[in-house]
């Protein structure tokens, strides 16, 4: 898997893209809402009376198929592959670091700023509505989850000029300095402050902070880390080791998995370990961009069927779409499901499980007419003269769009939280000159 050109397919593919690499975009995306839909077990039971609990989290199975399924490290593992691409086409372009960093900032705010309105409206409503705050705060501190993947990927974005500039001169250097970083966040988490000060994590879905606060900073050296292996990946380190090499570099990856999760401290759940962020992150990208170099050759020749290519294309011209909007859309669906009433199986019985991949296609289904709309979001133009030009602004613009989404990542979605990120967001866009918002 290299920057070389790919062989001509059916479809017009841009010289040297690697539509594997855009394959991976969308089976990730796809994976995460088939999960979102499996953690949202709302039923009912045999009485008729309401059932709602996280039901895969209760199988025996769950930890261990997190060690594959939390594929979120290969998500920024491309976007390393895809930043080095591009930051390429920008030098060539004779445009700076800044230009690269508000193109990204523009691809992630734009398809957050309806998001941020939804939320704000919405949870402004139940609080003039008077509804339950307790049932309110359940459902938005679900539904703002995945949230933290907007301010995590721009960081590490709005890094990878300087990091790319690292990886030409210190090369697997700058990995083992971040690894170091990392473990260094962990150990004063849960030693000095799980052990020492006592100090304990908070409940998965709830909030305010206790550990996790002090993991915080590993959103910079994990998800650094990761985005740097798309760098090696982009270089083709990977697809010049052998297909032995690679499956070696798994099986050690997952032995050094294993002997990290033995420690106190570290969840045997990779969901657990990904936010904030902790070391097994950093080494599941490893594993996972040698798994996708292993399959590159079958993953090549279903690219070049046209269905493959008509669905990845469908679906990744909308991929923010899809993330940000899945778990409001599933959670009305749910709703509707409930107020009609429906017939809904009870969360973990046999029909429950065989009816959550109908779910998926019927959750995907109205993600795409929303996004018949929202799709003009997805689409960043190119930014105007910027109102502050400078590597200030553009720092000030990432940190103002960053901080509120940590904000509701570490305390839970909230109506002053929403509407805090909606005018941050506005104003990062507005900072960076991007064109206005339609």
């Amino acid at each position: 898997m290299s920057s070389a050109a790919p062989e001509t397919t059916s479809r017009a593919v841009p010289v040297g893209r690697d539509l594997t690499l855009d394959l991976a975009r969308v089976t990730c995306v796809v994976l995460v809402v088939f999960v979102h839909i499996l953690f949202t077990g709302v039923g009912r039971a045999s009485d008729g009376s309401l059932l709602i609990e996280r039901t895969v989290e209760a199988q025996p199975w769950f930890s261990a198929a997190t060690w594959v399924a939390n594929i979120m490290p290969l998500f920024f593992v491309v976007g390393g592959y895809a930043a080095r691409a591009g930051w390429r086409s920008t030098v060539a372009r004779g445009e700076s670091a800044d230009a690269f960093v508000r193109v990204r900032l523009a691809r992630l705010a734009r398809p957050a700023v309806p998001v941020f309105a939804f939320f704000t409206i919405a949870l402004g409503a139940v609080r003039m509505l008077g509804i339950d705050p307790a049932l309110v705060d359940v459902v938005a501190v679900g539904v703002g989850s995945p949230l933290w993947f907007l301010a995590a990927y721009l960081v590490v974005q709005a890094c990878a000029p300087a990091m790319m500039r690292l990886h030409e001169r210190h090369g697997a250097r700058v990995l083992l300095v971040l690894l170091a970083g990392a473990l260094l966040v962990d150990g004063v988490r849960y030693i000095v402050i799980g052990g020492l000060l006592g100090i304990q994590p908070v409940p998965p879905v709830g909030y305010g902070a206790g550990q996790e606060l002090f993991g915080v900073p590993n959103i910079v050296f994990v998800w650094l880390f990761a985005q740097q292996v798309g760098f090696f990946l982009y270089d083709g380190w990977f697809v010049r080791r052998r297909w032995w090499q690679l499956a070696l570099l798994i099986a050690v990856g997952y032995l050094a998995l294993w002997g990290l999760v033995s420690l106190d401290g570290y969840s045997w759940s990779m969901l657990a370990n990904q936010w904030p962020p902790t070391t097994p992150m950093a080494v599941l990208a490893v594993i996972q961009a040698a798994g996708l170099t292993l399959l590159h050759r079958p993953l090549t020749a279903l690219m070049r069927t046209r269905a493959a290519q008509g669905a990845v294309f469908v679906i990744g011209s909308r991929l923010m779409t899809i993330y940000l909007w899945h778990l409001p859309v599933i959670m009305i669906l749910i709703g509707i499901q409930l107020v009609l009433p429906l017939p809904m199986p009870a969360p973990g019985s046999a029909v429950w499980w065989w009816t959550r991949p109908l779910f998926l296609a019927l959750v995907l289904a109205v993600v795409w007419a929303a996004s018949l709309w929202l799709v003009r979001f997805e689409a960043a133009p190119a930014p105007g003269a910027p109102r502050f030009p400078g590597a200030r602004a553009c720092v000030v613009a990432v940190v103002v769009f960053v901080v509120p989404i940590i904000g509701i990542t570490t305390y839970g979605l909230d109506f002053p939280l929403a509407a805090l990120s909606l005018a941050c967001t506005l104003a990062a866009l507005w900072f960076t000159g991007s064109k206005r918002v339609e």
